[in-house]
């Protein structure tokens, strides 16, 4: 997850200070966190600890009230209400918070429930839980091995955004747009369209518009892609900015998510592939332990066979 706050950060000087090129200082003096960096590690809170998540989100909105950029007008009143409901937002904060979701389940089909579990206790339109739901899906199938062209079709085919644009054609015209639908898919179209980790989040800001989270969602799903590729200056800087309660969360549930397993990656020419390493879960770790002692057991044995023959 750190992708989506590096993503936040980068991006938040350049919100409402639109920069419509890739040629720009990664940070500055005024780069900081967001509501979008809060409301992720929120989500990861809750899917550590468990608990209400409403309560979990509120309590961070409690304690981090000021943040850079300000939370929205509604979602604001909403974190103060004693009885909050959901208000219909098509907003894109259903997106920016949800990747952590991406990394945390095993299956497809949980990522998706759970993106919209976490959509719906404020943006229950349609169009919010689909952007959370695209999101987390695109984050898992990348954490998964799964190539650009397969993640482009499986969004189009099941949310039915229009990723066959590019970032140049866009960038011309596109201004803020803090809907799911104005957001989602041109974050994803800099993810596909990028080189590199930091190619991606220099791409998303490139755009315009809500810079910090069109960064955040691409940011996501980037790390997930590019995996241990995220320069090391991006990841200590995001760290550094983070006060002791975030950061430790954070840590946290890259503990809890660790994966070390081996997936070839077709590459876009359809003749190279890559190999994307991630790392196991407990279980699986014990799981490994347990097949590896059998095997050195059943070696020594062969060994014994034959020194008696």
């Amino acid at each position: 997850m750190i992708g989506a706050l590096a993503g936040d950060i980068i991006g938040s000087v350049y919100e409402f200070n639109n920069i419509k090129t890739k040629d720009f200082p990664l940070f500055s003096k005024e780069s900081f966190y967001t509501d979008d960096s809060i409301m992720t590690i929120a989500v990861a809170d809750w899917l550590l600890h468990g608990g209400d998540l409403v309560r979990v989100m509120q309590y961070y909105g409690s304690k981090y009230p000021f943040p850079m950029g300000g939370y929205g007008a509604r979602f604001d009143k909403w974190l103060h209400e004693k009885n909050p409901k959901p208000y219909n937002s098509w907003g894109n904060g259903s997106a920016m918070r949800v990747s952590p979701v991406g990394w945390y389940f095993d299956s497809l089909e949980e990522t998706i429930n759970v993106a919209e579990e976490t959509a719906v206790v404020t943006h229950n339109h349609p169009e919010g839980i689909k952007g959370a739901q695209a999101t987390a899906s695109a984050i898992y199938l990348a954490r998964k091995g799964k190539s650009k062209e397969y993640i482009r079709s499986f969004i189009t085919d099941n949310f039915g955004y229009d990723l066959n644009r590019c970032c140049d054609d866009i960038r011309c015209d596109y201004k803020f747009d803090e809907s799911c639908q104005g957001t989602v898919p041109e974050a994803l179209i800099a993810f596909l369209e990028s080189r590199s980790f930091e190619d991606a989040i220099r791409l998303a800001v490139s755009l315009g518009g809500d810079s910090d989270t069109l960064a955040c969602i691409t940011g996501g799903i980037a790390e997930a892609f590019y995996r241990y590729r995220i320069p090391y200056g991006i990841r200590s800087k995001v760290l550094s900015l983070l006060d002791d309660d975030l950061r430790r969360i954070v840590k946290e549930f890259i503990d809890a998510r660790r994966e070390w397993f081996i997936h070839p990656r077709w590459e876009e020419d359809g003749e190279s592939i890559s190999i994307v390493v991630s790392e196991p879960s407990k279980e699986e770790v014990e799981k490994l332990k347990t097949e590896s002692v059998r095997l050195i057991l059943n070696s020594l044995n062969s060994e014994t066979d034959e020194k008696k023959e």
